[in-house]
Protein backbone atom coordinates (compact mmCIF):
# COMPACT_ATOMS: atom_id res chain seq x y z
CA UNK A 1 0.00 0.00 0.00
CA UNK A 2 1.14 3.47 -0.65
CA UNK A 3 2.01 6.19 1.86
CA UNK A 4 -0.51 8.19 3.17
CA UNK A 5 -0.96 11.40 5.11
CA UNK A 6 -2.54 12.30 7.84
CA UNK A 7 -5.24 14.41 5.82
CA UNK A 8 -5.98 11.05 3.73
CA UNK A 9 -6.72 9.44 6.36
CA UNK A 10 -8.93 11.62 8.09
CA UNK A 11 -10.52 11.52 4.82
CA UNK A 12 -10.99 8.13 5.30
CA UNK A 13 -12.28 8.36 8.26
CA UNK A 14 -14.62 10.70 7.77
CA UNK A 15 -15.98 9.86 4.66
CA UNK A 16 -16.65 6.05 6.05
CA UNK A 17 -18.37 7.90 9.43
CA UNK A 18 -20.11 9.90 6.66
CA UNK A 19 -21.82 6.67 4.65
CA UNK A 20 -24.68 5.75 7.41
CA UNK A 21 -26.41 6.70 10.05
CA UNK A 22 -23.68 6.04 12.78
CA UNK A 23 -20.84 3.38 11.73
CA UNK A 24 -18.86 0.59 14.12
CA UNK A 25 -15.48 1.33 15.22
CA UNK A 26 -14.76 -2.04 13.50
CA UNK A 27 -16.22 -0.63 10.07
CA UNK A 28 -14.34 2.51 10.22
CA UNK A 29 -11.24 0.24 10.46
CA UNK A 30 -11.77 -1.51 7.40
CA UNK A 31 -13.05 1.09 5.70
CA UNK A 32 -10.09 3.43 6.51
CA UNK A 33 -7.36 0.13 6.33
CA UNK A 34 -6.10 0.81 9.70
CA UNK A 35 -5.34 -0.91 12.75
CA UNK A 36 -7.20 -0.54 16.00
CA UNK A 37 -4.35 1.08 17.48
CA UNK A 38 -4.09 3.17 14.71
CA UNK A 39 -7.66 3.89 14.75
CA UNK A 40 -8.02 4.75 18.15
CA UNK A 41 -5.43 7.41 18.29
CA UNK A 42 -6.95 9.19 14.99
CA UNK A 43 -10.91 9.05 16.27
CA UNK A 44 -9.05 10.44 19.76
CA UNK A 45 -7.83 13.55 17.88
CA UNK A 46 -11.23 13.65 15.80
CA UNK A 47 -13.35 13.49 18.98
CA UNK A 48 -11.18 16.39 20.30
CA UNK A 49 -11.68 18.43 17.27
CA UNK A 50 -15.36 18.12 17.14
CA UNK A 51 -14.98 16.47 14.30
CA UNK A 52 -16.45 12.98 15.11
CA UNK A 53 -19.03 12.07 18.03
CA UNK A 54 -19.69 8.65 19.77
CA UNK A 55 -23.17 8.16 20.13
CA UNK A 56 -23.33 5.68 23.54
CA UNK A 57 -26.89 4.13 22.92
CA UNK A 58 -26.34 3.72 19.72
CA UNK A 59 -22.61 2.26 20.24
CA UNK A 60 -21.66 4.04 16.57
CA UNK A 61 -19.77 7.62 15.21
CA UNK A 62 -21.41 9.81 13.09
CA UNK A 63 -19.62 12.56 11.44
CA UNK A 64 -20.25 16.21 12.84
CA UNK A 65 -21.39 19.23 10.65
CA UNK A 66 -18.05 20.41 11.49
CA UNK A 67 -16.63 16.99 9.69
CA UNK A 68 -18.90 17.24 6.94
CA UNK A 69 -17.76 20.68 6.41
CA UNK A 70 -13.97 19.54 6.32
CA UNK A 71 -14.78 16.62 4.21
CA UNK A 72 -16.20 18.81 1.80
CA UNK A 73 -13.65 20.93 1.55
CA UNK A 74 -11.12 18.81 1.30
CA UNK A 75 -12.69 16.91 -1.89
CA UNK A 76 -13.05 20.58 -3.31
CA UNK A 77 -9.27 20.86 -2.93
CA UNK A 78 -8.70 17.38 -4.12
CA UNK A 79 -10.69 18.34 -7.71
CA UNK A 80 -8.71 21.67 -7.79
CA UNK A 81 -5.36 20.31 -7.17
CA UNK A 82 -5.18 16.67 -7.55
CA UNK A 83 -1.51 15.47 -6.37
CA UNK A 84 -0.08 12.46 -7.54
CA UNK A 85 2.36 11.05 -4.97
CA UNK A 86 3.66 8.87 -7.26
CA UNK A 87 4.95 11.37 -10.02
CA UNK A 88 6.52 13.85 -7.31
CA UNK A 89 8.57 11.04 -5.30
CA UNK A 90 9.86 9.49 -8.98
CA UNK A 91 10.74 14.00 -10.33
Amino acid sequence: MKYRSRSEIVRSILEAANATEGTSRTRLMYKSYLSFNQLKEYLGTLQENGLIDYEIGKRCYKITQKGTRLLQLQNKMEEIAPIDYVNIKNS
